[in-house]
């Protein structure tokens, strides 16, 4: 997997990381001179299409809030209003996660918790120091290794090794980063520290254990593989975008090239064996050139096909980065797996996003499970996020067959309430049960007041009830 994270991490870093990549990205020509090549290389601009497709795709699913489940604990609740204690919420966490898996296939989240010692003995100590499970978002290059086994007839992680950096004190004034690996086995942990010098050993500097049967870290994919291993969905997308870089370069040379005509002089003086002789030649307004007989002086220009061609297909790169982006979006058959579904549109053609996007929630529930777990909670609940991508052209129509339905008793209103605020007619953080409370509170619409007798509904006030 790490063999593809390069171009990514180059192309996320935008135009000066891929000038300091050189020629891995951007090759010399055949005999192409130092000094013409560190000038190339200097001009040359990326097009950042899968910078702004991570963005836009990443985006698309917390467009609307991320809406937490009536099953989640009060506290956790809480806790999600500043999930990593960095300042950052639940919604805009995931955020970020989804970003870094849509780029490089796979990262993940520890939910963590404080090592406290001596200072907390029971649970009302912890709370009165403000100690709480947090989560740390591990990059796609923060994960080593790992080591599973099936236990239950589920794969589990028994070990696993995470990157991390250290701030610590350099001197009175100062201060370094060191490199730790801390090591994750069920119930343990450990922190060794990277040598000063490469033929020294790695240093325990701290440990411990935990009070939970297993590794608190859920795996998030781009595109799964396997238990662990996931490749970017965007990854040809990348590849396009590395060509157009390098296509662009040459672009921009031959424009450069193109923009400096050459002064030619045909049928002049040569120079002599002994560097004497030759036509002299001086530009300039008031300067003169005497030629031989039959002898010419212009200026040689390019012809503007190569440039032409050049410029179409970069426009056709262009298209295909977009078309291919845009393929995360498209609605595909999936795998029936039962007759409901089958019937069901929206569940038998989702877009590969969807997809992810359902992954990514089950994930952070697994999320929530580990924090509950840390606290002794029986349950963490649930998430939902918003997924009707591929449906938005409907939404006017659906929302108005979700009324016609309710009006025809099919469903009832606080499932209505719920179904328009999955398509983003209604905010999300509308309570359906209160909503219809105030609405009870407001009396009948009005236009029917008088038009039905509530103990008696099939009569009205001062009509004959049809």
């Amino acid at each position: 997997m790490a063999q593809e994270w390069p171009i990514v991490e180059a192309l996320l870093g935008g135009t000066a990381a891929m000038r300091k990549a050189g020629a891995q990205f951007l090759p010399k020509w055949p005999n192409e001179d130092p000094v013409s090549y560190a000038a190339r290389l200097a001009t040359a601009t990326l097009f950042p299409a899968l910078a702004r497709t991570i963005s836009v795709m990443s985006g698309k699913p917390f467009s609307k809030q991320l809406t937490l489940g009536d099953d989640v604990p009060a506290n956790i609740v809480e806790w999600c209003d500043d999930a990593d204690q960095q300042g950052d919420n639940l919604h805009s966490f995931a955020a970020d996660l989804l970003a870094e898996a849509l780029g490089y296939g796979l990262c993940g989240v520890l939910v963590d918790y404080p090592t406290v010692g001596d200072a907390a003995r029971t649970r009302a100590d912890e709370r009165a120091l403000g100690v709480r499970p947090y989560l740390v978002l591990i990059r796609h290059h923060q994960i080593l290794g790992w080591q599973t086994e099936r236990i239950g007839g589920v794969t589990r992680l028994t070990q696993l090794r995470l990157a991390e950096t250290a701030e610590v004190p350099d001197g009175e004034f100062g201060t370094k980063c060191v490199k730790r690996v801390r090591v994750l086995t069920p119930g343990l942990f450990q922190l060794w520290e990277e040598p000063e010098k490469k033929d020294e050993e790695y240093t325990l500097v701290g440990g411990g254990v935990t009070s939970l049967p297993m590794i608190p870290f859920v795996p998030f994919y781009g595109k799964k593989k396997g238990f662990m291993c996931g490749v970017s969905p965007l990854q040809d997308l990348a590849y396009l975008n590395v060509k157009h870089w390098q296509s662009q370069s040459d672009q921009d040379t031959i424009l450069h090239v193109a923009r400096v005509p050459v002064l030619a002089m045909i049928g002049a003086d040569e120079v002599g064996a002994d560097g004497q002789g030759g036509t002299q030649l001086t530009v300039g307004g008031s300067a003169a050139v005497r030629l031989p007989k039959d002898g010419d002086l212009k200026y040689v220009e390019h012809s503007g096909a190569a440039i032409e061609a050049g410029q179409t297909s970069l426009e056709r790169l262009e298209d295909q980065m977009v078309t291919t982006g845009a393929e995360l979006l498209v609605m595909k058959p999936g795998d029936q797996k039962s007759a409901t579904q089958s019937n069901n549109d929206a569940e038998g053609n989702k877009s590969d996003l969807q997809r992810i996007v359902e992954s990514t929630e089950d994930g952070i529930d697994q999320v929530l499970q580990l924090m509950a777990a840390w606290v002794k909670l029986p349950d963490g609940g649930h998430i939902s996020l918003f997924k009707d991508f591929g449906a938005a052209t409907l939404t006017d129509a659906s929302a108005q067959l979700i009324v016609t339905m309710q009006q025809a008793g099919l469903i009832t209103k606080e499932t209505a309430i719920r179904e328009q605020q999955r398509r983003g007619m209604l905010a999300a953080d509308i309570d359906p049960e209160t909503e219809l409370a105030a609405v009870e509170e407001q009396g009948p619409p009005l236009g029917t007041l008088g038009l039905q007798d509530p103990n008696n509904p099939g009569n009205g006030d001062g009509g004959n009830g049809q």
